[in-house]
């Protein structure tokens, strides 16, 4: 659920809109001298303009404009429709205080004299009647001289509140010397002028300087783009019911632009069903394609919009590809120059950069594009198929090359890229389905139809490519032999596909079984229809293909020897595409397991790959990033995690990897004192969770975290449901001491060695914090033993730290030989999360061992420093003395509400938490307050913490 600062709130529009200021003509009276009576005055250019309905408040936006004004300079810089007026005109109408800020709409054609007769209006209008700060500054009515520009300047730094300015459409004032006064004040009145501006371009102001002072606050098309929570509160706005499941979808298809949302509500409000109508929702409907070409395209310079135009024949361009496409050499610099404005034209981070337009206007300049000469536009096709065919990128060329009705080009392509036309993307974006080639052409080369089917599979058009493959089969009956041993290796390379975008499988692994079996002898050498394809790519596409079903079912071992091995096959036959995807996997794989370094070295090469670049293969890049965020979450460096988890994008969602994603986020979450979304992300990944080994991993994690907030009840409850304990009753016959590792017993429900053993580390973690070492010692598995070294490596060094804390009680040497093999066993990786956040005694453990000596002194001191940090950032210690006790004990459910009372949390959202009703939650409560003799929470918590409760 969202953060309630991040909500849109719907209101009603203000009805009586009054103007700052009585706007007589002639109104003058300054103290430069100046009564120039002149035009009158609009005061519909010096208020906010009226709010459009539904009038949407948008917090998270508003709540940038009030920090944004502590500043000399705030920018609101986007392209037509992104709601720039909109939103200033809310926040101008919202502010409190004195004085309200001055307003004035700048027009296209307004002389420097015309604009200063309004900032002078709306100046003293701000300035009117706000009490103790003396007269109205002496502002001219034209454009002033030096010295008149001094006298005001010193009467705004002498008022005592600042005064607000607000500018809309900035961008029509071309003349940078109609904006040097107002340069000049900014400079010069010591803060109390603030100008917040709205433009469509940088207006003639010298931004860099308050940019180079960190004194320039900028919000762009990026944040006023709608999220998922503001589209659907704009559709309930509306009066749009639309399933939840469809919102995302329709801010992807909007590109969250505000004023294509606002023309979609109307469109689909009369749509009997709105979630079908939302695919149906395309820039080239009439009011959306009338706005685009009137206020974004007829603003651009002629040669700018061809570039855009015939560069819309790809999904995404960089300058060598647009210049190739267009024929023009600066088509690149001015793809750079329209990205630089933003909104419309948006560039990814790679180097060289990628280019693309925003959904509504691709699919407008697309239809434009549509309406070219046939040979023209076939042209434009040929010349980007060339360009993606010599750029190893084999499924676009196949595109364009079908498109371009290059039949024998698209046959080359599929015969020689086979492996790489496999899709890996679950939702690729949607591209026109080039022609089918004609029935002669596959008479002639059954060959055709398969590229024709390996296409539409590409785009996640299963029933297109279905269709196409039945028709290659059937003209390829009379094949000569080699020929035809190809074209079956070539067509179970599509089945295989197909089997995969329906999530089958079972006949996944039987079509690469297939594959794998296929073979034939060598052909001519001079004739590349007829050879045999190589060992290593059918090794590759099958190998990833199984690896993929078993990372889905959550089966990690058989994954990552599957992505091994078909990433070294990949490699052999120089397949990017699918080293790309074997590698991510293979990072991921490897992060999860605790071998760090490989991990990051995988995920490095994977990112550094051309495959990555322009929005192509997103998820396998998001792999990526996800493994770089377990390595840095293991590496405790919380910032980077975070940092990489964001990166990770849709990856986060997939099978196997959304259950890796949740441990990783959780524990952010956790450590950033956020313990109840914490427990929602483990619960929800855990109830999705594939393969009982990431379940166990979930479970054990939540097991810990609940027991950590006091619900130990509920932890030992969770931990007996999964089957924890098991090495209980291998204890029980063959009893070991009670501060060492138990023996490893059976398998409770199927978790695999890693998932019990970090079931049975939480048990023995949940059974120390309830004050029982003998039990922990007994719940603890061997950590020592060789099947541990199958285990992940951060249970592997939590079962030994728990076991050097276990046996520090009694043997400190001995505890300190298991804390060197503990060390031993994460310096390699340089995993410090273990140690950062486990048992409090973990620091004075380290802290002794430095006295006694390690191989990893400067490891181990680093750790017990940062500890120390971290203490002395925490309250200070009360003094030690004799604890105050309660006349009644509290009971451990009150204990466990008692913690939750330190948080935010409501009463309702305790009981959620807990799974208990709010009328139990309120009882204890009472029963809290009355034992800590308390009226109300804060005091509670206060008094618990002066009894050493929490």
């Amino acid at each position: 659920m969202p953060d309630e600062a991040d909500r849109v709130e719907v209101t009603a529009s203000p009805t009586d809109v009054t103007t700052a200021t009585d706007v007589t003509p002639g109104w003058g009276g300054s103290a430069g001298g100046l009564g120039v009576v002149g035009p009158p005055l609009l005061a519909s250019r010096l208020s906010p303009a009226a709010l459009p309905e539904p009038v949407l408040v948008r917090p998270r936006l508003l709540d940038r404009l009030d920090r944004g004004v502590a500043g000399p300079v705030t920018l609101v810089l986007a392209p037509a429709g992104w709601g720039k007026t909109t939103l200033l005109a809310g926040w101008a109408r919202a502010v409190r205080g004195e004085p309200p800020p001055a307003w004035v709409t700048v027009e296209a054609g307004d002389t420097g004299e015309r604009l200063w007769a309004y900032l002078a209006a709306a100046l003293r209008a701000a300035a009117d009647g706000v009490p103790g700060e003396g007269p109205q500054p002496p502002a001219p009515d034209g454009p002033p001289r030096p010295d008149q520009l001094e006298l005001l300047a010193a009467a705004l730094a002498a008022r005592e509140r600042p005064v607000l300015l607000v500018l809309d459409d900035l961008h029509r004032v071309t003349d940078p010397a109609a904006l040097a006064g107002l340069e000049f004040l900014l400079r010069h009145t010591e803060g109390r002028l603030r100008v917040v501006a709205g433009a469509r371009t940088d207006p003639p102001l010298a931004l860099h300087r308050w940019r180079l002072a960190g004194e320039l606050t900028e919000i762009g098309p990026a944040e006023l783009a709608f999220t998922p929570d503001e589209v659907a509160d704009l559709l309930v706005a509306h009066g749009v019911p639309l399933p939840a499941a469809a919102v995302p979808r329709l801010a992807e298809r909007t590109g969250g632009w505000p004023a294509g949302l606002r023309f979609a509500a109307l469109a689909l409000r009369a749509q009997a069903d709105p979630a079908r109508a939302v695919d149906r929702f395309t820039g080239d409907q009439p009011d959306v394609a009338g706005y685009l070409r009137d206020e974004v395209l007829a603003p651009l310079d002629p040669a700018a919009r061809d570039v855009l135009r015939r560069s819309a024949v790809a999904a995404a361009v960089c300058a060598d590809l647009a210049d190739a496409v267009t024929g023009r050499p600066d088509a690149g610099q001015v793809l750079a120059d329209l990205a630089r404005e933003g909104g419309f034209v948006q560039r990814d981070g790679s180097s060289p950069p990628w280019y693309r337009c925003q959904p509504l206007l691709a699919d407008l300049l697309r239809d434009e594009l549509d309406r070219l000469p046939a040979d023209e536009l076939g042209e434009l096709h040929r010349r980007a198929a060339g360009w993606y065919a010599g750029h190893d990128r084999p499924a676009e060329a196949l595109r364009h090359a079908l498109a371009g009705g290059e039949w024998d080009t698209a046959t080359e392509l599929l015969i020689a890229r086979w492996p790489e036309l496999a899709p890996y993307e679950r939702e690729r974006p949607a591209v026109p389905a080039p022609p089918e080639p004609p029935a002669e052409a596959v008479r002639r080369d059954p060959e055709l139809a398969l590229a024709g089917a390996a296409e539409r599979a590409y785009a996640g058009d299963a029933e297109a490519a279905a269709g196409q493959l039945r028709r290659a089969v059937e003209q390829a009956r009379d094949l000569p032999a080699p020929r035809r041993d190809r074209f079956r290796r070539l067509a179970v390379a599509i089945e295989l596909t197909l089997a995969r975008l329906a999530g089958d499988h079972d006949e996944v692994r039987r079509a690469a079984g297939r594959l794998l079996a296929t073979g034939a002898p060598d052909g001519p050498v001079d004739d590349p229809r007829a050879g045999a394809a190589e060992d290593a790519d059918v090794r590759a596409v099958a190998g990833t293909a199984l690896g993929l079903v078993a990372l889905a079912e959550g089966e990690l071992p058989e994954a990552a020897a599957r992505f091994a091995e078909a990433l070294a096959a990949a490699r052999r036959a120089g397949r990017p595409r699918t080293e790309l995807v074997c590698a991510s996997r293979s990072a991921l794989l490897d992060a999860a397991h605790g071998a760090l370094r490989t991990a990051e070295r995988h995920a490095r090469e994977a990112l550094a790959l051309p495959s990555c670049q322009g929005w192509s293969s997103r998820l396998d890049c998001g792999y990526a990033y996800l493994a770089l965020a377990l390595v840095a979450w293991d590496r405790d460096e919380p910032a980077e995690a975070a940092a990489h988890l964001t990166l990770a994008g849709t990856a986060t969602a997939e099978p196997g990897a959304a259950a890796l994603a949740a441990l990783c986020r959780a524990g952010l979450l956790a450590a950033g004192g956020e313990p109840a979304a914490a427990l929602r992300a483990l619960v929800a990944a855990r109830e999705t969770a594939p393969g009982a080994e990431l379940g166990a991993r979930l479970t054990a994690d939540e097991a810990q975290l609940r027991a950590a907030v006091g619900d130990v009840e509920s932890a030992r409850a969770l931990l007996a449901d999964a089957g924890a304990g098991a090495t209980d009753a291998a204890t029980a016959a063959d009893p070991s001491p009670a501060t060492g590792a138990g023996p490893a017993g059976p398998d409770p429900g199927g978790a695999g060695g890693g998932g019990r053993a970090a079931l049975d580390v939480a048990l023995a973690r949940v059974r120390l914090r309830s004050g029982d070492p003998r039990e922990a010692g007994r719940a603890l598995p061997d950590w020592t033993s060789p099947d541990a070294a199958a285990w992940p490596l951060s249970v592997r060094l939590s079962a030994g730290l728990l076991d050097a804390v276990l046996t520090a009680g009694g043997d400190g040497r001995r505890a300190g030989r298991i804390l060197e093999q503990v060390l031993d066993l994460a310096e390699p990786e340089g995993c410090r999360r273990v140690f950062t956040r486990a048992e409090p005694g973990v620091r004075d453990l380290l802290a002794a061992h430095l006295d006694s000596g390690t191989a990893h002194w400067p490891t181990v001191s680093d750790l017990v420093r940062g500890a120390d940090e971290r203490r002395a950032d925490e309250p200070p210690e009360r003094p030690a003395g004799p604890e105050r006790t309660l006349d009644e004990p509290l009971t451990e459910r009150e204990l466990t509400i008692l913690r939750y009372l330190q948080s935010i949390l409501s009463n309702v959202e305790i009981a959620s938490e807990l799974s208990l009703s709010v009328n139990t939650v309120k009882t204890h409560v009472r029963n809290i307050y009355r034992k800590l003799d308390a009226t109300r929470r804060r005091e509670a918590v206060r008094r618990a913490r002066e009894l050493r409760l929490i």
